[in-house]
């Protein structure tokens, strides 16, 4: 084997060995919570009075870099019992099988791998929506600030409750209740040491 056969091969081979520690090294970073400045809101009406709850207890799996969003993934795990408005009559059905059935399924999720830029700090992450066992694509538009290790992120999107079975028997009539519901999040997080 001459001499430059031998050389490329040599870098091929250190190529191939160090590729993975190179994957390693370009995995985006992971960013934590902070749940005290953070929030998931939803907002509908019922009966022409409009309504703002919250999900008091979920978490996030977020790995993110901008430089690198083939990469990067978010998952989102909402205790859907959680759910509180304020009103005791609503906060005491929202967890029935009628709308969000929190026996039959407590946690509903969103899943995402693909994020695209669309400038001036505004990105969209395209995954899946799981809510009642029903899976259904979502674009979640958000705008994303990152100063440091510190990282604040807000966006919104219209979710068709009625795509996922929420509002069953008289409550599926949209004269009632809208069938879209507005969802908001914002999130506070510090990327992890």
């Amino acid at each position: 084997m001459s001499r430059t056969a031998s050389t490329a091969l040599a870098g091929a081979l250190a190529c191939a060995l160090l590729s993975p520690l190179a994957a390693v090294a370009a995995t985006p970073p992971a960013w934590i919570v902070d749940k005290a400045t953070s929030s998931l809101r939803f907002t509908s009406s019922m009966a022409g009075e409009s309504f703002t709850g919250a999900f008091r207890r979920w978490d996030a799996d977020i790995r993110f870099d901008p430089a690198n969003l083939p990469a990067s993934s978010v998952t989102v795990t909402i205790d859907v019992a959680s759910a509180a408005t304020g009103n005791p009559d609503r906060d005491q059905a929202l967890p029935t099988a009628t709308f969000l059935d929190a026996p039959a399924f407590p946690r509903a999720t969103f899943v995402a791998h693909h994020f695209t830029a669309l400038g001036a700090g505004r990105y969209q992450a395209d995954g899946v929506l799981t809510l009642r066992g029903v899976g259904k694509p979502l674009s979640l538009p958000f705008t994303l600030a990152i100063q440091g290790g510190q990282a604040r992120m807000t966006g919104q999107v219209a979710i068709n409750r009625l795509a996922f079975g929420v509002g069953q028997d008289e409550w599926k009539a949209t004269t009632t209740i809208p069938a879209a519901v507005a969802v908001a999040v914002a999130i506070t997080a510090r990327r992890a040491p």
